[in-house]
């Protein structure tokens, strides 16, 4: 079944080269297909285009249709082209010609684009959501480990003291700015497409104000021709908040990498949490990070890849764009899996303390040698040659303690003030109105 087929049938070898993985696909966004029928079909009765009685009848077997999808029972099945088509397909099978009538008004379009943007809301709230369970389990490290030193590198050269606790804190904070660009990506999905039609509106009045009532969308995409030119550029914006996730995530599982190496030993993990070697029995690889690192880089190459795709496209619709499913769809899931796999293993990670009293960390106190000097009346840079002497001279002693106090240095992680940033950013999804929409839809 076809929704856009008349009298002739398509060669099949083309068929077959068109849908491309279009049906293994769109059985994501059958539920998110559902529910803007529930809300088109409830504003085409309020305009009259549907009667009351066809419309109790369609949205009764549509919220069935729902229950099997989440039952897991939907299928697409063999000659029916998408999700769509199945959908009107079951309806007009189980109500008759009411289902034939829930198309007016709109094109595949519109439906494709007001699917996409629910599901991209729901796998947004679902990436936010692990985003702040490993945002709480670094600041929780941070806090838990923030008297442990640690040695901090420039150009992979001992530089100076570092400490678990502002390592652990740095990559919370990255997360901070992260949720920033997923939030604006939030803001671009979360608007009505629907009623735009095939790009050009519809001779129908229909009432677009109220399916994004019913949606839970914060505003309308108003300019119908910009509503349908917002495909592809709606996914590489959410591309760019998926990819600065996958950025913070591939240099913390570098750092794990080099840290639980045996040159550094700052850090382990229980032996069943990695992997051995077929002939070197005293291996513990972090493959768990290593295919993390691999993943998130792959992640970062997404935005680029949508970007080519869509590269001087004109206006309007084009089947170009149904290929972007197929670099999008399958990074939610692996981002997903790398922030929860993420956070189990740093509910496992072993962290070693009295690391800078090894001889070979004695430098790291330079710096606050110098500072020392300084705060006694010496100019720095007198105080730095002076350090340097010492150094040379091999009579450099490390003073007893680091005093480090300003905001976000040692002694003053600033947590308190990263968590109230991250949770400000948090609460501007506004998660809970779309989720008070969706179930109004759906009783």
């Amino acid at each position: 079944m076809k929704l856009w087929q008349k009298d002739k049938q398509v060669e099949k070898s083309v068929e077959t080269f068109t849908v491309g993985r279009d049906r293994e696909l769109d059985a994501e966004m059958a539920a998110f297909d559902v529910l803007g029928s529930l809300a088109h079909t409830r504003m085409l009765e309020s305009i009259n285009l549907l009667s009351k009685e066809d419309l109790l009848a369609v949205q009764k077997e549509l919220k069935n249709i729902y229950k099997e999808i989440e039952a897991g029972e939907f299928v697409i099945e063999d000659g029916v082209e998408d999700v769509h088509s199945q959908v009107e397909l079951l309806l007009t099978q189980r109500i008759g010609e009411a289902g034939k009538k829930i198309h007016s008004g709109r094109s595949r379009n519109d439906q494709v684009l007001v699917d996409l943007k629910l599901y991209f809301r729901s796998q947004i709230q679902r990436t936010v959501e692990n985003t702040e369970v490993l945002f709480k389990q670094l600041i929780s490290l941070s806090e838990e480990h923030k008297e442990k030193l640690l040695p901090g590198y420039t150009h992979l050269q001992i530089a100076m003291p570092s400490s678990f606790g502002l390592w652990f804190g740095a990559y919370a904070e990255s997360l901070v700015d992260d949720l920033e660009l997923m939030l604006a990506a939030w803001k671009v999905c979360n608007k009505n497409p629907l009623g735009s039609a095939a790009g050009y509106g519809s001779s129908f009045p229909l009432n677009r104000t109220m399916t994004t009532q019913l949606l839970g969308f914060e505003a309308l995409n108003y300019n119908v021709v910009y509503a349908q030119m917002g495909r592809g550029k709606t996914e590489r914006i959410l591309a760019q908040a998926m990819s600065s996730i996958a950025a913070t995530l591939a240099k913390f599982s570098m750092d794990i990498t080099l840290f639980i190496n045996q040159n550094f030993g700052f850090i382990s993990f229980p032996d069943e949490l990695t992997t051995g070697s077929s002939i070197m029995p005293h291996k513990k690889n972090p493959d768990v990070f290593e295919l993390m690192r691999s993943r998130c880089n792959k992640i970062q190459a997404l935005p680029n890849e949508i970007a080519l795709m869509t590269t001087n496209l004109p206006s309007g619709y084009h089947r170009d764009l149904q290929l972007l499913k197929e670099n999008l769809f399958p990074a939610f899931q692996s981002l997903n899996e790398c922030l929860e796999m993420a956070a189990f293993m740093l509910q496992n990670i072993t962290v070693k303390d009295g690391i800078l009293k090894d001889e070979k960390y004695l430098y790291l106190f330079s710096v606050e040698a110098v500072n020392e000097e300084v705060l006694k009346g010496m100019p720095f840079r007198e105080a730095y040659k002076k350090v340097g002497y010492e150094i040379e001279k091999g009579e450099f002693k490390a003073p007893e303690k680091v005093a480090h106090t300003h905001e976000g240095s040692l002694g003053n992680l600033c947590n308190t003030q990263i968590k109230d940033l991250f949770n400000h950013t948090l609460k501007n999804f506004n998660f809970s109105k779309v989720e008070t929409a969706i179930q109004e839809l759906l009783k």
